[in-house]
């Protein structure tokens, strides 16, 4: 099943963006648009084994003092103001 959408509004830069991709990728505009959705929505795996590391190597990096509950809860309460 296919549904069809109007998109209203496209900045016109935004616009010629998407028609210069289409072209270099040899698509129609819908084509490109729909390529595009289907990639900045599709599921991306994580790796768990690459995060670890990543977050080790981070941790061994940190030269501060140890970091309570509380001082993580402050810095996340203060990132929402």
């Amino acid at each position: 099943m296919s549904t069809s959408i109007t998109l209203k509004n496209i900045p016109e830069p935004l616009y010629r963006r998407i028609r210069m991709a289409a072209d270099r990728h040899h698509r129609s505009l819908n084509s490109e648009i729909i390529a595009r959705l289907e990639q900045a929505l599709a599921p991306h795996p994580v790796d768990v084994e690459e995060s670890l590391q990543q977050a080790r190597r981070l941790r061994e990096r940190y030269t501060g003092p140890p970091l309570t509950l509380d001082d993580i809860e402050a810095a996340i309460d203060q990132g929402r103001r």
